[in-house]
């Protein structure tokens, strides 16, 4: 929208917003044909004003931008319909980023003042009964499309609000889409097919966007169809499509305090319900401890993602998580459990172009101490995994319960 156009805009809807203007439109009036005839009284009123004539296409993109001013998302909204874009963050009301393909870039979209941003924020979190406040600036929150939203505010923040919105992806990537864009390459994903499918505990790390979540979904994609499985998030991101699956997700606090359902409460209470195999969108704190309980006791084939900069890292944080979970564990108790329970860790990175791939695939060695035996390893220089040829303990498992064979060992 050129700069005309946005005087355009920011002028209607001063007298739109103005307290005691004949047209005041309170914000959140549900439904965009309510507000087609005010909006356009004003705006046919500032066009005579100003002696402007705009053509068909040029009136109808400032009119729907008003009008997503109080039903919609305003400047978000072309974002948000946007398949490139995975992500936006706004940075008070005059900076707006996106992720599209990796890579983070400056729009050139903007909200017309700190006044508009806020309306967008009572939107999201008025029908959730969240408060943000400057006892409460953070809310986590998710859109109806479930995006989820990170919000906060002052004194948090001094530059305005700011939201972080992760876009819900309605396209599924399979395994076969992840070789082809080079996460990983045909044979580890194989590879992958048998651990899946042999009931393998499975960590996935890395750090922030690098692809976690969408590995797993992958992964979860080789689980038989017979099982029954349960997942279990913070907010909703796994788009499973098997039949026999059993989605938990948990609540925040109300806005008296009550109420909260964690990842733990979840955990404990999906032990309850007869689950062949768990599947964590992530572990990042007390839970990791019942999630490896689990691990061990009969829930094998069990997964999840965790935040690390490498494998052995991904495991040293496991034991300090599990530590905050127990009051009389030792880390000896713990280190023996997590290398007991966890089989292998796949780690991904995510490269300053954008590309995201698998750099290690790695078995867990049983002992007293964290060891890990990579048997694929990712080569820089030719943008692939490689086998490093070294023959997983497990290798018979993969053989009798998924018939798999490789000449790589």
């Amino acid at each position: 929208m050129d700069s005309q156009l946005q005087a355009i805009r920011d002028e209607v809807l001063e007298k739109l917003n103005a307290k005691d203007g004949e047209f005041k439109i309170n914000f959140g009036q549900e439904g965009r044909s309510d507000l087609k005839h005010p909006v356009e009284l004003v705006f046919r009123a500032v066009l005579k004003k100003n002696k402007i004539s705009l053509k068909r296409p040029e009136e109808e993109e400032v009119l729907a931008e008003i009008i997503s001013h109080f039903v919609g998302f305003g400047p978000l909204e072309s974002l948000l319909k946007d398949p490139e874009v995975s992500e936006i963050m706004i940075n008070g009301p005059f900076q707006i980023y996106v992720e599209r393909q990796g890579n983070i870039e400056l729009t050139g979209l903007s909200f017309t003042g700190e006044e508009q941003l806020l309306h967008l924020v009572d939107r999201i979190i008025a029908p959730l009964g969240r408060r943000l406040s400057e006892l409460e600036p953070f809310v986590d929150a998710r859109l109806k499309d479930g995006s989820r939203v990170n919000i906060v505010r002052s004194p948090v923040s001094r530059i305005g609000p700011l939201l972080t919105i992760r876009k819900f992806s309605y396209r599924v990537l399979r395994m076969e889409d992840l070789s082809s864009c080079g996460t990983l390459n045909s044979e580890a994903a194989e590879f992958l097919r048998a651990c899946v499918v042999s009931r393998l505990n499975i960590l996935i790390s890395g750090g922030a966007g690098t692809g976690k979540t969408t590995l797993l979904n992958g992964l979860v994609d080789f689980i038989p169809e017979d099982e029954r499985l349960i997942t279990i998030e913070d907010t909703r991101e796994l788009t499973i499509s098997r039949k026999h699956t059993v989605p938990m997700e948990t609540r925040p606090f109300n806005v008296e305090g009550k109420g909260q359902i964690s990842i733990r409460d979840l955990f404990r209470n999906a032990l309850h319900m007869r689950p062949d195999r768990i599947i964590a969108g992530e572990v990042r704190g007390e839970e990791v401890l019942d999630m490896i309980q689990a691990m061990s006791t009969g829930h094998e084939g069990s997964m999840t993602t965790l935040h690390a900069s490498s494998p052995l890292e991904a495991l040293d944080r496991l034991e300090i998580l599990a530590l905050m979970g127990s009051n009389n564990m030792s880390s000896e108790v713990a280190r023996r459990q997590i290398i007991g329970a966890v089989d292998m860790v796949i780690h991904l990175i995510r490269f300053a172009d954008g590309r995201r791939r698998v750099t290690q695939v790695s078995e867990v060695l049983k002992g007293k101490e964290y060891a890990v035996a990579d048997i694929f390893v990712f080569d820089e220089d030719a943008d692939r995994l490689k086998s490093t040829h070294q023959k997983p303990s497990f290798y018979d498992k993969l053989n009798r319960r998924a018939n798999y064979t490789s000449r790589d060992f």
